[in-house]
């Protein structure tokens, strides 16, 4: 039997706690930075549902404000948000049978979405793709209520907006701490911390990002092959995360 949706909800939402308090902030500071740059309430909503992507939106800022082209913005879209494909990739089965949910999982798979739902602790009986979903709401409702009010400050009260985008860096570096301490198999988070700095000190802050995600999905796949060719040898050995 499948656990009753009362407690689908309130899993997901306990989990998700950690991205409210991320969202929300960062969501402040987005719609403070909008109004700064002369943009209303309406349009800081209409980036949270067609951007939707917290690094992304911040960079439209400039990319709105400084008069860049469509091919500029297309291909600087497309740079920024590069690591979603992989993200996408690696959730094609987890996403199988969804129905009519996974039109939204696909849209909602932010950063933070993908911490929390590519995670297998789940409870016996309850339904990943409903708790999947959740996540991904509670997530951007979280994102909105943050723009929204930030919006709304910025228009009655004047702000510095010096530093305020470094929020979104400390909000990764505490999804990659939680992580960490969750699970005893480190070597997904040392082989992303190891490869991004090698491809930083290669190709620049510039343009070690794409560099960065081929290399991650190269050394990553190399693992799972070598492990499954051990499970093939030793079927009694373990593979993947140990969190126990």
């Amino acid at each position: 039997m499948r656990r009753l949706s009362s407690e689908v909800i309130k899993k997901a939402f306990v989990d998700s706690i950690p991205i409210m308090a991320g969202y929300v902030f960062i969501g402040i500071g987005f719609g403070i930075i909008m109004v700064d740059k002369g943009m209303g309430i309406w349009w800081v909503l209409a980036a949270c549902v067609l951007i939707y992507s917290g690094a992304m939106q911040f960079v439209t800022i400039n990319l709105i404000t400084g008069g860049a082209s469509f091919v500029a913005s297309a291909v600087t879209a497309l740079m920024v948000s590069c690591r979603h494909l992989f993200y996408g990739i690696s959730m094609i089965d987890g996403y199988k049978g969804a129905g009519w949910k996974k039109p939204y999982l696909i849209y909602a798979l932010t950063d933070e979405t993908y911490a929390l739902v590519c995670r297998d602790n789940l409870p016996e009986g309850m339904d990943k793709h409903t708790y999947s979903f959740l996540v991904s709401l509670f997530n951007q409702c979280y994102w909105l209520i943050g723009c929204a009010l930030g919006a709304l400050a910025g228009s009655v009260i004047a702000f510095s907006t010096e530093g305020i985008d470094f929020a979104m860096t400390a909000l990764f570096v505490s999804i990659f701490v939680d992580q960490w301490t969750e699970t005893k198999d480190r070597s997904s988070a040392l082989t992303g911390v190891g490869v991004s700095l090698l491809c930083l000190i290669i190709f620049g802050p510039q343009h070690f990002l794409i560099p960065t995600m081929i290399g991650i999905t190269g050394v990553l796949t190399l693992i799972e092959l070598i492990r499954t060719k051990r499970r093939a040898i030793d079927p009694f050995e373990k593979g993947g995360d140990q969190n126990d």
